[in-house]
This record gives structure tokens, sequence and C-alpha cells, in this order.
């Protein structure tokens, strides 16, 4: 008796034993030419190969929960709170300069829901700072991180977050109003709870 090693999945090898095909007369039919043999084997190889292929992929299913995509509107309102400017030298708008804030949040209505709270260092004077500012809401958190622009809108990536936000990601969208509140549109991936 011979053996053919097989290992499917590419994890769990196992020996099909290969009779004397003279003596089983389920293989006798087949094995009468080389030509036959040949393609016995590559009939073989094309099985093997299959089942070698597609039986990890079973495994690729993702049992992980579906995420839902969220928008949530939030007004930050610089117009009161703490915001404090810290010039570093040279005197003025210059690299490393830093703006730390802890301010008001604000619903699309206008209401009070929380805080805004982070810091900005400048990057490049009169154009971009790098910052980080937290969302703080009655049900979690939301942390933003990334490059904001002077003018215009900017898009900062949501890092994290807390309470019904753990797991959190996505992107916010800070436009200036030119009142000293900035209309936040927050859309994130959360996990579904």
């Amino acid at each position: 008796m011979s053996t053919i090693s097989v290992s499917v999945g590419f994890v769990i090898p196992f020996v099909i034993p290969v009779e004397d095909p003279k003596q089983d007369p389920l293989l006798t039919p087949m094995m009468g030419t080389t030509r036959r043999k040949n393609q016995m084997r590559k009939a073989m190889f094309v099985a093997v190969s299959v089942v070698s292929l597609t039986a990890p992929m079973l495994g690729c299913v993702d049992n992980a929960p579906a995420e839902e995509s969220w928008t949530l509107t939030t007004i930050a309102d610089a117009r009161s709170g703490i915001a404090t400017p810290v010039d570093l030298a040279p005197p003025g708008d210059s690299p490393g300069d830093m703006f730390v804030f802890d301010q008001p949040l604000l619903n699309a209505a206008k209401e009070n829901i929380g805080s805004n709270s982070g810091f900005c260092i400048r990057t490049l004077p009169g154009q971009f700072s790098e910052c980080q500012w937290t969302l703080t809401m009655a049900d979690g958190t939301i942390t933003v991180a990334g490059r904001e622009a002077e003018s215009g809108p900017s898009s900062i990536p949501i890092v994290g977050g807390t309470g019904a936000y753990e797991g959190a990601s996505g992107v916010l969208v800070t436009t200036p109003n030119g009142d000293r509140t900035f209309t936040q549109v927050l859309t994130f991936l959360k996990p579904k709870q």
C-alpha cells in the first residue's frame, strides 16, 4: 500500500491510503493506461487544491458585530468658557504656540449638551494647527485629533470614545461660523451594542 499526504486548509494533515489498483475493483477500470493514471492524478490534484483553497475561507466569516454609521451635529461655543492662548517665543503667531480651551458644547437647537475641551498647537502660522479635543456629553465622550485649518472646514479623525461612544471611529468636520462658534458634524462608526 502507498499513501498520499494531503493538507486540508493548510492546517489539518491526513493520509489517504491508495490500494493496489489491480486489487481494487473500483479503481481497476480507470487504471488501464498511463494516460488514465495521469488523468486520475490531475483530478485528485484539482480536488485537493479546491479543498485546500476554500477551507481556509470558511473561517474568514466575520462574526464581529456590524457597524452603524452615526451622524451627530454639535456646536462648539468659543464665546464663553476657557479659551487661553499660550504664546511661545518668538512673540506673535509662530510654530509651537498653543491654544487651550474648555467651552460649552451645544446641540443644533443651541442647547447646552456638554463641553468641548482640548488644545491646538500651531504648526503653520496663519494656516494650520494640530489639535486634540474631547466632546463630553451625558452618555459618554468622543475624542478627535488632527489638523485644523485656520479658516474653512476641516476634517478631523475621531480616534475613540467612552460610554455610548466606546470604540467609535470616523470623522468630525468642523466649520467656523464667523461668530466664534464652530459647527461640528460627526460621522462615525460605532459598533452595534
